[in-house]
Parts: structure tokens; sequence; C-alpha cells
């Protein structure tokens, strides 16, 4: 299949247009978390990563925005010649910036998955050794439930893993396996 753009492209335009190493860092969680659940429904892993990787790429130029939010990406992966299906999802993930709702497997999945990595990393960081392979399934279960605990993980939006067909403990499960799969590159 044709992506319109290669992971090595995609990390080039990564470092073009996010300054802050944590928005980096969510960029490449999101990646594995969209990785692992391509492989989960026997997707398009590359196609599913890609649109993990390059999701938030304008997230710092229309910083609080959101009505902004994903109009620059979609700008610049249409010019960089961009695969459409990646570019459908990455503006679905933002659907209030499009009057649109999400509807397909991936449009949820990269909603739920790039929105669970927060809540996986605050949990980590609140481990003495702040490190994501201490943290346990069960601790993220149970911080999902506190609604103040990175209140900024929209619980609503996570549990659309629901609406593709992953129990919330079982996807839970797979987001943070997917991420200690990549802790080195987390930092954590």
């Amino acid at each position: 299949m044709d992506y319109g753009i290669t992971r090595e492209r995609a990390l080039e335009l990564l470092h073009q247009h996010l300054k802050t190493p944590n928005m980096f860092k969510h960029s490449l969680a999101s990646e594995a978390v969209m990785r692992a659940l391509a492989r989960h429904f026997d997707e398009d892993e590359e196609l599913w990563g890609l649109t993990g990787l390059l999701h938030d790429l304008d997230a710092e130029a229309t910083g609080d925005d959101m009505s902004r939010h994903t109009h620059e990406t979609v700008a610049v992966l249409r010019q960089e010649g961009g695969n459409e299906e990646i570019i459908d999802a990455i503006r679905m993930h933002n659907e209030h910036a499009h009057n649109d709702k999400r509807s397909k497997r991936i449009h949820h999945a990269l909603a739920a998955g790039e929105t669970i990595t927060g809540l996986i990393i605050a949990t980590a960081l609140v481990y003495p050794d702040k490190k994501i392979n201490s943290v346990k399934p069960k601790s993220v279960r149970k911080r999902y439930k506190e609604k103040l605990f990175a209140a900024g993980a929209n619980r609503e939006i996570i549990a659309e893993c629901e609406l593709i067909g992953i129990p919330l403990s079982d996807f839970c499960d797979l987001c943070l396996a997917a991420m200690q799969g990549i802790s080195d590159d987390l930092g954590l």
C-alpha cells in the first residue's frame, strides 16, 4: 500500500513541527498504541502507526484552539502526498473541528488510543521509580475510575474503545503493553 509518506519522513516532520519533548513522546506513544491496535484487529500496522505518529503534528502551532487543531496537519500531509485514510483518521480524532462524527474503526481507535496515553503516563509518574514498566494494568484501570486523576484524559473518548469491540479493561492492558514496549523511547 502507498502511504504517501515514510516513517522516516514522518519523524522529520515531527522534529520540524514539535519542539516540546513531551509532545514528541506523545506521538511515539500514540504510534505504539495504534500499531498494537492494528495487530489486534489484523489491520495495516504501518498505516495505523503513521496515523498515530502524525496525529498531533500541529498541536503546538494551534495550541489550545481546538477549532484549528488538525487543519494544519491535514494541509501538511496533503502537501506531502499523504494517504487519505491517514489524513481522514487524523481529522476525525478532533471531530469537533470538522463538524463531523467518528464513524470508522480507525477513527475511534486513534481517539481512544491517543487519549489513554496521557492516563498511562500520569499513572507511571506517580510510581516511586516513575517507570512505565513498573505500572500494572490494574493500576491504569483504577486510575481511569478516578475522574480527577489525569483529568485531561477524557474518559468518554477512552471509552470509545468499546465501540470498536474492545472492553475497557482489555484496552487498558493492550495500550499499557504497547507503551511498555517503547519505554526507552518514552524515557519512562
